[in-house]
Parts: structure tokens; sequence; C-alpha cells
């Protein structure tokens, strides 16, 4: 019998078969900041690497949902409900979300070169409000961008959208950790960015063709919106989304924040009383973070504690970043009030529900 060479035309298309998707978390699985965030008019991230981004256009509610798209396998998505309308935006209000990309992560894109790739975005998005919607890729190394509109034709319907954005052969991307490329979806606008015409091939950026023909997502307290299983690939055909275990997904999150302390009787670091008040402790990050991150903890009443030589100290906070590198922190617990024995090794601890220690290196 003769045999025949079966060709693979299931993977012809697939292009960086190992993390294709240049975004982190399209499906909004980890979540380590909150699952849920109220009254929120200010910009600020919820499912983590996804950035939402507001000035003064209404007052909303952010969260991870458990609403999806049927049969997608999916769990997860990211719901953005309207709790304060702003039907008429000022000029310079925007609102929209996005997420931002290290330049020396998108090389092979070949931006700047006569070899430029196109590069395709595809998502399932539901919403309330129908009409036109604006996608944009904007390259911030060189001031450039491009728009897209689609349409969200059937109101609280799962749909997905698949856009194409031509390869640019003008600026190159800076190989470096620093915020090069961002990926914006956009919810509202004020005419700053909507009274021109709307940006569809590169160009140096105009803000008023930035978002021209948006909805304002903004306009009506009944005004939800879910989105997820978002993917920007290189090449010009959307492959299936790709599937990233939780671990591998939570560990691409935390090169931009770890967050490994949330509530009470939690272990942060071995430690040492350098004197009677000031105690020091060095904490390792779980992955090598992009740059030497900052500190965000709460602090309280009794919230942490110093355990050592057979006692509990107890400490208010805020915790300091006294030193840091991009692999592990130098924490500083202070005014212990001479409380402490120099010399005694311990440990640090939380002592509160409202405990928090994260570590934050965003672009």
């Amino acid at each position: 019998m003769a045999l025949t060479r079966i060709q693979p035309p299931a993977i012809a298309d697939v292009r960086e078969p190992n993390f294709r998707n240049i975004c982190i978390n399209g499906d909004m699985a980890v979540a380590q900041r909150s699952t849920s965030d109220a009254s929120v008019t200010t910009s600020q991230f919820l499912c983590d690497r996804w950035y939402f981004n507001l000035s003064s256009q209404g007052t909303w509610t952010l969260s991870q949902d458990t609403d999806v798209p049927t049969g997608q396998g999916f769990a997860n998505s990211f719901k953005i409900n309207n709790t304060t309308a702003d039907a008429s935006p000022a000029v310079s209000d925007y609102l929209n979300f996005q997420q931002r990309f290290e330049g020396q992560n998108l090389q092979y894109l070949k931006k700047g070169t006569s070899n430029a790739v196109p590069i395709t975005v595809s998502f399932w998005i539901k919403s309330v409000l129908t009409g036109t919607y604006i996608c944009e890729l904007r390259d911030d190394d060189n001031t450039r961008s491009i728009s897209q509109a689609y349409t969200i034709s059937d109101a609280s319907t799962w749909e997905k959208k698949t856009l194409t954005f031509a390869g640019d052969t003008t600026g190159a991307l800076d190989n470096d950790n620093a915020r090069s490329f961002n990926l914006f979806f956009w919810l509202g606008a004020g005419t700053n960015y909507t009274s021109g015409t709307l940006n569809t091939s590169w160009n140096s950026t105009v803000t008023a063709n930035r978002a021209v023909g948006q909805v304002n997502l903004a306009n009506s307290t009944s005004n939800n919106l879910w989105v997820t299983g978002i993917q920007m690939e290189a090449g010009s055909v959307a492959t299936n989304f790709e599937v990233v275990s939780y671990p591998q997904n939570l560990e691409r999150c935390e090169r931009y924040f770890n967050r490994p302390i949330n509530g009470s009787g939690q272990g942060i670091c071995t430690a040492g009383a350098y004197n009677s008040n000031d105690a020091f402790g060095i904490y390792i990050f779980p992955v090598k973070m992009r740059t030497t991150p900052s500190i965000e903890t709460t602090s309280g009443t009794s919230y942490y504690n110093f355990i050592g030589n057979n006692t509990g100290t107890s400490f208010d906070g805020p915790l300091v970043l006294s030193t840091g590198t991009e692999s592990s922190a130098q924490i500083a617990f202070s005014s212990f009030a001479g409380a402490l024995t120099q010399g005694v090794a311990g440990a640090f601890r939380s002592a509160n529900a409202s405990s928090s220690v994260a570590f934050s290196a965003e672009l």
C-alpha cells in the first residue's frame, strides 16, 4: 500500500506557536488586585494587564465576571458597568481600556522596515449599547497610530470581532523593556478625540482622529459591557485563542504586578532586628520583574507582626521598600519604639484582614 504524506493544514498559519498571543491574560483569568471594584472614577487596573483608562467620564463598577460566550472555553470576562452616567462628555474626556507592551517583545513584527507584518486583533464582546466602537494600535516610541471601527450589532449578545491592521513600515520599536506599543479599546471620548477623520492607516498621531464615531458607553446607567478572549497576533489571519495554563498566565502577569499578601496571618519574609526600632527582611519575587518595582501596601493599627525571640511585636505599617532590584526587595519595618532586641531573627507576617503587600512594575 502506497503511503501518502499528509500535510498539516491545521498548523499552516500558526506563527510564534508559543505565546503567539501578544496580549497577556486575554481570557481575564488573573485578577490579583481584586475581582470587583465599585465607584471607580479614575484610571486603574482590575484584571491583570488590562488598564481601565478614565478621565471624567462617569462612575463605574469593574469586575471579573463569569458571563462568557457559550462553548468557547472561557471562564471569565471583564465586566464594565456604568453606575453614574455622563451623557455629555467634556471635550477632553476619554474612556477606554488598554494593554501596554514592551518593545523588546515585539521585534518580530518588523515594524519600521519594508517587511513589517500585519497585526490581527480578535476578541469576544457583549454590550447593552449597540453601535460603532473603535479599536486603536499606538506606537509610543514614534508617536504613530492606526484605528479601526467595528460594530456591536445586537444588544446584550456575545459577538466575535476580528480586525486586521496593516504593518507599519515607518518607525522601529525600541528594543528595551519600556512601554513602546498599546492596544486600545475605546468606550467613549470627548470631541478632542472624535472631531477629525478616523485614522485608518498608520500616521503620526493626531488626537482628533483617534476615536471618531465612537459611541458613548457612559450615556446611561443601563450600559454594561463584557469582553474576553482578546488575542493580538502577527499576521493577517486570526487563529484560535491561544490557551495558556493558569500558572503560566499568572507568571507572565507577575512580571508587572505581584501581590503576595492579601489578608491576615500570611508570611511575608524572614527578617532580622537591625536595632531596637528597625527590622529588615528580603522578599524574593516569584519571577523577575520588568524593572525595580514600587511597593503598594496598606497600613493601620497592628496590621503586621514581627515574630521572633518567642514573642510577637505589632507594627502598623506601611512597609517600605528600602532597596530593590528586578529580583528581590529589601523591606523595612520601622518605628517599633524600642520594642525589638537587636540581632534577633524572626519573620514578618500580616495580622489584619485588610493587610496587603504588592509590588508593581507596570508599564
